[in-house]
């Protein structure tokens, strides 16, 4: 369990470097099995990735946690429940915001994944015309001073209203943006800001929802609804065809097999690595399709902490980087392709 770095954040919570994503028990990438579910958590805890990232959209997730950590408890003891992070989201719908609504969410939170705290609190907006995600970012706050709270997140702010908000003097832990060897957004204004304010980013989509992997390698450019089978597929199939041709991601993919090979590891280690090395970046999230035969990578996941990329490696890999388009220019700002 010690071989996965912990990283430790501002208020004190000490999260895994690698994390599980639980988005993928939502239903958009077909049927989970709960109780399956649950029980294969048992896995990702015992190989020292106990680290769980899921949200109060992402169907039954929260209550698929839960459930683990009661087993987790009547098997393992109490004191198992103490090596588990959990960091859940809050994605109001617009409307109203009152500190009654917001304490409601946080404590049905709190009963769903069976914790008298939660650990981490990541906080959406989808309408930046409606300011209220202040009035809820200010509740938040109060709640966490009151002790049901540990670390205040945000997920795909963008650098403006990450500054709005930090104006009113609200201490945010880390954001959570879509950070890839592709998607380099970050890097353009989030990071200055970050750094400034002692916030980290946790990087998803960083394999691109699996198509940054040997998988794709040499393949042909899949167009069909039946070829892109998953919401995590379809949804970074338009982030490549945003950045540039099948042709030349295809050339990105020969490269990073390169690496890989030079290294005896997998693309998709070599994709991970190259985020989970940048200073401003506290972890990345892995998805787990918990339940799913033939969807499990611990192990393959694992191989990455073993890697170190050479200069070299990098000047390859960034050699292709640089003839993609700027994903800023053409998609915006972190989060702004959900808005």
């Amino acid at each position: 369990m010690a071989r996965v770095p912990f990283y430790r954040l501002k208020n004190g919570l000490e999260i895994r470097r690698i994390l599980n994503g639980m988005w993928q028990v939502s239903g958009s990438h077909g049927p989970i099995n709960p109780n399956k579910a649950s029980r294969e958590m048992f896995k990702y805890f015992d190989a020292g990735l106990t680290s769980f990232d899921m949200a109060d959209i992402y169907g039954p997730a929260e209550d698929i946690f839960g459930d683990f950590l009661e087993h987790l408890k009547a098997e393992r003891g109490e004191e198992s429940a103490g090596k588990v992070q959990a960091l859940t989201k809050w994605v109001p719908q617009p409307g109203p915001v009152t500190r009654e609504i917001t304490k409601g969410r946080v404590r049905l939170a709190m009963k769903r994944m069976g914790v008298d705290k939660l650990d981490m609190l990541q906080f959406h907006w989808w309408d930046y015309s409606d300011n209220r995600y202040l009035d809820a970012l200010t509740y938040l706050n109060e709640l966490q001073v009151e002790g049901l709270i540990g670390e205040i997140a945000l997920t795909n702010f963008d650098t403006q209203h990450l500054m709005e908000i930090l104006k009113r003097g609200i201490s945010i832990s880390t954001n959570q943006v879509q950070y890839s060897i592709i998607d380099r957004r970050p890097e353009v204004k989030m990071v200055e800001l970050c750094q400034a304010h002692g916030i980290k980013l946790l990087a998803y989509g960083t394999l691109g929802g699996g198509l940054i992997s040997d998988r794709y390698l040499n393949q042909k450019e899949p167009v069909r609804r039946s070829d892109l089978q998953t919401a995590s597929l379809a949804k970074y199939k338009h982030m490549i065809d945003a950045w540039g041709s099948w042709e030349l991601f295809q050339e990105l993919l020969s490269n990073l097999s390169d690496v890989a090979q030079a290294h005896n590891c997998t693309i998709a280690n070599v994709a991970c690595r190259y985020i989970l090395d940048k200073p401003e970046v506290a972890g990345i999230i892995i998805g787990c399709r918990f339940g799913v035969a033939g969807a499990e990578h611990i192990e393959e996941n694992l191989k990455l902490l073993d890697l170190e990329l050479t200069p070299e490696d990098i000047q390859k890999i960034e050699q292709t980087l640089s003839k993609g388009n700027d994903l800023f220019e053409t998609t915006g700002d972190c989060g702004d392709e959900y808005r």
